[in-house]
């Protein structure tokens, strides 16, 4: 057997051309009941998912799979080690070396092996590579392992695409004139286009068991027939290994219209709609649109129905796509099915809200369509969305693909703006082993035109340094008048040369960074604790602004004159989550060792009360600025509150009070704590933040009288710690534990603002939900205000689940001054709830006073002042790089990280730092399981260096205690002085 008979036998479709020589619609049709009975079989439940592909699309099932409550499982190629998917899954498994760095990926038995290992359920396959590969499919049906994907049968009809074309015809679906089968030869090819009945010139020659364009030559003369097929058969066999062709009637300037198509194997199947992808280059994809706009009612219900009816003929099962052309007299052909889920998946999802992955895996799972509640007349569609892809092309050279690391990366964000990122991050190495994606970009909105905009606003947005994008080519497409138009057909770029011209990338700052690093000379270093880190010398680029134009009023106007009562009752009604920045103090202090100086406030702070007059509070002042100002900075702090509060006039001020520990590390006498309070208000501190690092409740009321009679905005804090919902060992921590203190805080107390300090971060969204719900219901007419750190990386859901259950204020810092152990960004947090909040442009009335909601533009300038001065103080950052989930273990706040850091190496501790935090969780046990924020959190980890540097575990802490010179910290708190908490304290160490 020879050529295109031996590959269908290969491919399983032998007897039945032994009996026929084709594959008859009817032998197909017996084919699907049985594999619709296969389809109806029991249901598997998957634990495990892996997904055998790279870039983003691994991320994209990662992500999908984690929703479902699945662990998920990566592989790489030893070349893409440092790629970015296979940090995104739980588990990720180095591939065996291949030939080539692709091959690594196509290695059917070495990925089927490390799924057995490491006891997958199901493997999805993505695109490329092994999606479309009948083999793979049936190797994990062999072995156990679901394919998330058609079945094999499925996958060897479709991939041969003359087959697939044999079932459209039986289904009754509109084909392009062409080869009956393959092309055996040159000559039987001359002999069907050029022949007595040949279908003529021009034609399109086309791999038969392939797609993205390889193996696809379009011929206009018969000069270069002969060399374009032969050029056609050969890369397709570089590509799919079987250089088999088939010849259709070029249809010259028609419009790329694909349906997805989600099938259960039972026979229900439902279209999500179309998608426009007649944007394309060399027969790549370059712009997908969901719907397509222009097409008669009649052409788009008759794609539909026949993707569906072709779909059921197939007996189809999990997601697919039928691919069209329509031609210039709206008459529509089938071309192809493409069995796997797509790269444009996404405009589908955000205009249908349908997840397509997600079903893809619950399809798998043995779920039908009704069960996950997908149904035709339920499925809607919702505005328009674009799709683009940000490589790293060169469009003045010809799309040449560029290599190398990515020194800046700053994606555009916003409302409507989908990314969806391959390796979009700074210090990602792009190398020339893989497919030059970097990022896909998705906008959504009602109408066209503006999705476009908002899509040609991101882009202006991205700065991408180190390497050549094709986003200057993007730009232009979106901005063409034909594209905005929705008249293009798929030859819109070869027959628009302007969309070439665009100004040039001049990279003038990172050419300047450059200059100066190779430039820079020795010498005094800043003094700091890590002398190897040299201080950038980058000056900031400032805001600009009308120095004669007073900043607008804010919420220091409502305390001035409603007071703090009817303050708190115009946040309470105010009908929009207020934010609150802690840039100038918590953020800097869990970042920076609270070493940041005045003058670097001063510099933005007019700036500030411009950009953010609406704010509720700017924290400044307490905590341990006050003494790092005095013992480090070498500076007055109240002078700095003074100079603070004329540069600020029109947003409220708010401190961090220890309760009777004042700004203190211990207990201080009354009277003391009341006259600080009263020239702390007298200063121009509004709201105080009054917390007991124990929740002690007769410390916390000390505190709170103290800043009533000082006429300032009491916000009673009550520290965060363990989980409400967790597990039995915190269960001392339930939700009536928090409500009881609430109750005392609010009642005995009288607090304005009732607030929840999570200063470590452990407060996950489902939690918030709890917690402040209850609160909510318990309190109605009291503000709410949550805080919080992003140790774990949970922050920013954290607050919008907060916000949702009734919060009023919810905490955050400017974006280049957030994340890890600081607040989460408050830019992420502000445009989320701009969107469900649906924020008004114009001043926000309350009373007599009107606000001003956040902006993102002028966040911005924020934004870049801080991620520059951060550079000043590079020597005293030595907090965590990234978020990590071990803070729900050791429960450090974040703003002690750094300082004990700072503490423990120098005790010579600083390789032991892994140490370090396991032992603060095992102090922390032997404690009681103790409520920590400064002082109590420095007894845990005052214990914890003691018990690392004298090699000492908890449970030699308790069995030697009598015998131990215990740090005086440890000492003074079993003694009684940081107040009583909760639970008593623990036996024997009491």
């Amino acid at each position: 057997m020879k050529g295109p008979v031996l590959g269908m036998w290969q491919r399983g479709l032998g007897p039945e051309l032994l009996r026929g020589g084709v594959l008859t619609s009817a032998m197909w049709r017996s084919r699907i009941g049985s594999s619709r009975a296969m389809a109806a079989g029991t249901k598997r439940k998957f634990k495990k998912l892996m997904c055998c592909n790279r870039g983003e699309i691994a991320i994209r099932v990662f992500r999908a799979a984690t929703e479902l409550g699945m662990r998920t499982v990566g592989v790489y190629a030893q070349e893409d080690r440092h790629s970015l998917h296979r940090y995104k899954c739980d588990e990720s498994y180095q591939l065996a070396d291949s030939i080539t760095p692709v091959g690594a990926y196509l290695d059917i038995d070495n990925i089927i092996e490390i799924a057995k290992d490491k006891n997958v359920d199901a493997i999805h396959p993505g695109y490329g590579f092994l999606s479309e590969n009948a083999g793979f499919a049936k190797a994990c049906e062999e072995n156990g392992i679901a394919f998330v994907g058609p079945q094999a049968k499925v996958l060897r009809l479709f991939g041969d695409k003359t087959e697939a074309r044999k079932l459209a015809i039986d289904a009754n679906v509109n084909v392009v004139p062409g080869s009956p089968g393959p092309i055996a030869n040159l000559e039987e090819a001359r002999e069907f286009v050029e022949g007595k009945n040949g279908i003529g010139f021009p034609v399109i020659v086309k791999a038969a068991h392939g797609g993205g364009g390889r193996g696809m030559r379009v011929v206009f003369d018969p000069v270069e027939f002969s060399e374009s097929v032969s050029r056609a058969q050969s890369e397709a066999e570089k590509a799919f290994g079987d250089g088999t062709v088939f010849i259709e009637r070029f249809v010259h300037r028609p419009r790329h219209i694909e349906v997805q198509v989600l099938a259960d194997g039972t026979g229900d199947v439902v279209h999500l709609y179309e998608r426009d992808c007649s944007v394309q280059r060399r027969h790549q994809k370059v712009v997908e649109i969901a719907p397509a706009s222009g097409l008669p009612d009649k052409v788009r219900e008759t794609l539909w129905s026949d993707s569906v009816r072709l779909i059921k003929n197939s007996a189809y099962k999990n997601a697919g796509t039928v691919e069209f052309l329509i031609d210039q007299n709206g008459r529509h052909y089938f071309i192809e099915v493409n069995p796997r889920v797509q790269v444009e998946h996404t405009v589908t999802e955000e205009v249908t809200g349908v997840d397509v992955v997600q079903s893809q895996i619950r399809i798998a799972q043995g779920e039908t369509l009704k069960e996950i509640g997908l149904e035709q007349d339920k499925v809607q569609l919702r505005g328009y969305a674009i799709q683009c892809r940000v490589t790293t092309e060169n469009p003045a050279n010809n799309f040449l693909p560029d290599y190398g690391r990515i020194d800046a990366f700053r994606p555009g964000e916003g409302m409507g703006i989908r990314l969806d990122s391959a390796a979009g991050f700074a210090g990602a190495v792009v190398t020339p082993h893989y497919d030059s994606l970097l990022i896909k970009v998705t906008a959504h909105a009602l109408e066209f035109t503006k999705a476009a905009e908002k899509l040609r606003r991101a882009l202006l947005e991205f700065r991408v340094r180190g390497v050549h994008t094709n986003i200057p080519f993007l730009k232009t497409v979106l901005n063409h008048p034909v594209f905005l138009k929705q008249q293009m057909a798929t030859d819109f770029i070869d027959a628009h040369p302007e969309l070439f011209v665009f100004p040039p990338q001049r990279d003038r700052a990172n050419k300047i960074l450059r200059f100066l690093a190779e430039n820079v000379v020795n010498g005094h270093p800043m003094p700091g604790p890590d002398k190897t880190k040299e201080p950038s010398q980058l000056l900031p680029v400032m805001p600009i602004y009308d120095p004669n134009q007073n900043a607008p009023n804010g919420w220091k106007q409502v305390i001035d004159k409603e007071g703090p009562d009817g303050f708190a009752k115009a946040v309470r009604k105010f009908p929009y989550t207020l934010l609150g920045d802690t840039t100038w103090r918590d953020a800097h202090q869990s970042l920076l060792a609270t070493r940041m100086r005045t003058v670097d406030m001063a510099s933005i702070a007019p700036a500030t009360s411009r950009a953010f007059s609406g704010l509720y509070a700017i924290e400044c002042w307490g905590g341990a600025t006050f003494d790092v100002c005095m013992r480090f900075l070498r500076e007055d702090p109240w002078q700095r509150l003074h100079h603070l509060r004329n540069l600020v006039p029109n947003v409220p001020f708010q401190m961090l009070l220890r309760g009777a520990n004042a700004v203190g590390y211990t207990s201080y006498p009354d009277n003391l704590v009341y006259e600080f309070c009263k020239h702390a208000r007298q200063g121009g501190v509004d709201v105080f933040r009054v917390f007991d690092s124990l929740n002690y409740v007769d410390n916390l009321l000390i505190g709170m009288d103290a800043v009533h009679k000082a006429d300032g905005v009491v916000q009673g804090e009550i520290c965060y710690t363990g989980d409400v919902k967790s597990t039995p060992r915190k269960d001392k921590y339930g939700l009536d534990y928090y409500l009881n203190i609430a109750d005392q805080l609010v009642n005995k107390g009288n607090t304005h603002v009732l607030g929840i300090k999570d200063m470590a971060g452990l407060l996950k969204p489902e939690s918030a939900r709890e917690l402040i719900g209850a609160l909510r219901k318990e309190f109605p007419n009291t503000p709410i205000h949550v805080h919080t750190h992003d140790t774990g990386g949970v922050g920013v859901a954290s607050m919008l689940a907060c916000a949702e259950a009734g919060a009023d204020i919810v905490h955050g810092a400017i974006d280049s001054m957030s994340g890890t152990t600081s607040q989460p960004p408050l830019g992420s947090i502000m445009e989320s709830l701009r969107q469900r909040e649906n924020w008004p442009s114009k001043p926000v009335k309350t009373g007599k006073h009107a606000i001003h909601l956040p902006e993102s533009e002028k966040l911005f300038e924020l934004h870049d002042y801080w991620d520059t001065m951060r550079g000043h103080y590079a020597p005293f950052e030595q907090g965590a790089r990234s978020t990590s989930v071990d803070v729900f273990e050791h429960e450090m706040p974040g703003g002690q990280y750094t300082n004990l850091m700072f503490q423990s190496q120098s005790l010579g501790l600083s390789k032991q730092w892994k140490e370090v935090k396991k032992a603060y969780a095992d102090a922390n046990r032997i404690l009681g399981n103790i409520v920590k924020v400064t002082p109590s959190s420095k007894v845990v980890g005052d214990l914890a260096q003691f018990m690392v540097t004298n090699k000492l575990s908890g449970d030699d802490i308790v069995e030697r205690a009598d015998s131990l010179d215990l740090p005086r910290s440890v000492v003074e708190f079993l003694q009684g002085q940081l107040g009583f908490p909760y639970g008593g304290f623990p036996e024997p160490l009491r």
